[in-house]
């Protein structure tokens, strides 16, 4: 039987199809090495530049761009703005060396799908790519835990969130999907669907994702997603 085949003989899922954008070939060359080694994951481009790139997604129409914040003459950030307009249907996925607050609040107000450091195991990468093609967004664990230490306290009220809103925000922030979230939570997967409609209707943001951005914009994390209860 073939690798890709299940038990009834039939072909399995076609691979996510990822362009990596970076402008150090070694680094590119080492990140398809990494994703090569899992067979739902397939490089179907590389780019060395922003223009490169939105030529590759043009020709290519990949489902995930590993975009680097350092790009030349247009940033990845800048880059991702306009893949998020022009070609919504590749989720971009930031692989940066940098952890810094105003970097990634920057990549979240774009639209990014999510935002991976560098120092990330082949594990982590393959990973953060299944997620936000499924729609989860991924932030790295290390960047997560720096911007909750720029909390020092938790906040009594966020932007009128009752305190199980807040709770399932913290989660969002955290990468978390809707059904992790109802299991953390005890929760019906529905009354889940329904706090994220509310807390995007509160927020006035349109996507989990602004959520995400708004939360960290206004310094919203708080130090542990289990200080607020019913």
């Amino acid at each position: 039987m073939d690798a890709d085949e299940g038990e009834t003989g039939r072909p399995g899922p076609d691979p996510i199809r990822v362009l990596i954008v970076d402008d150090h070939a070694l680094v590119r060359e080492g990140t398809r090495e990494l994703l090569s080694q899992d067979d739902t994951v397939a490089v179907v481009g590389m780019a060395g530049s922003g223009e490169e790139a939105l030529e590759a997604v043009a020709a290519l129409s990949p489902d995930v761009a590993l975009v680097d914040v350092n790009l030349p003459s247009m940033s990845g950030l800048e880059l991702s703005r306009l893949l998020f307009a022009q070609f919504p249907s590749t989720k971009v996925l930031v692989l940066s060396a940098y952890d810094d607050y105003a970097y990634v609040a920057e990549a979240l107000e774009v639209g990014v799908a999510g935002y991976l450091l560098k120092t990330a195991t082949a594990k982590e990468l393959v990973d953060a790519v299944r997620a936000v093609h499924d729609g989860v967004f991924v932030l790295d664990r290390q960047v997560s835990q720096r911007l909750v230490r720029r909390r020092e306290t938790a906040p009594t009220s966020v932007g009128g969130l009752t305190p199980r809103e807040t709770s399932v925000l913290q989660l969002l922030a955290q990468g978390r999907s809707n059904k992790q979230i109802a299991t953390e939570m005890a929760l019906g997967t529905r009354t889940v669907e329904g706090y994220v409609s509310n807390i995007l209707a509160k927020l006035g943001v349109a996507s989990r994702t602004e959520a995400v951005a708004h939360a960290i914009r206004h310094r919203l994390v708080s130090p542990s997603g289990r200080d607020h209860t019913d």
